[in-house]
């Protein structure tokens, strides 16, 4: 496949993402919770999530608004993320989050990402970075942070 069809087809997933988002909610009943800022656009996201009693996630949604590629990734994590255990999700979004700045990954580990993969080429522009990785941040600090406990390390 030609370079500019790659391309095309990169965009094509993200502006569905963005215009149809999978799993944009609050997850009612969370045992975890996480809302991010980034203040240089504006993006603001919350991802939620509920990990059953073998720390596997079995709902996760989020909520916000931003850009179509904060929105995007957003949804694309969720999807990722759901049926994981807490330890996969971790490594999951450490292999996103080692993308974001330039730590390079094997093809294997890339294909955990699923439709994310496609927003590692977003990292070739510095100012969309934080758009890209807020959710996967939130979800990061929302995994870490021990539940019935506030995370004010913002």
């Amino acid at each position: 496949m030609g370079l500019d069809k790659l391309n095309q087809l990169y965009r094509a997933v993200i502006l569905e993402h963005a215009a149809n988002p999978h799993h944009y909610y609050v997850v009612p009943d969370a045992t975890n919770e996480k809302t991010l800022h980034n203040t240089t656009c504006g993006d603001t996201v919350n991802v939620s999530l509920h990990l059953d009693s073998n720390n596997r996630i079995t709902a996760i949604g989020f909520a916000g608004q931003g850009c179509t590629i904060s929105q995007a990734s957003a949804s694309m994590l969720t999807d990722v993320m759901l049926g994981k255990s807490k330890d996969e999700a971790l490594a999951i979004a450490k292999i996103f989050s080692d993308e974001a700045i330039g730590k390079k990954h094997s093809k294997e580990e890339l294909t955990e990402l699923g439709d994310a993969r496609v927003l590692t080429q977003i990292m070739e522009f510095p100012a969309r970075i934080k758009c890209a990785t807020l959710a996967w941040w939130a979800l990061q600090r929302a995994l870490l942070t021990e539940p019935g406990k506030e995370d004010h390390s913002d």
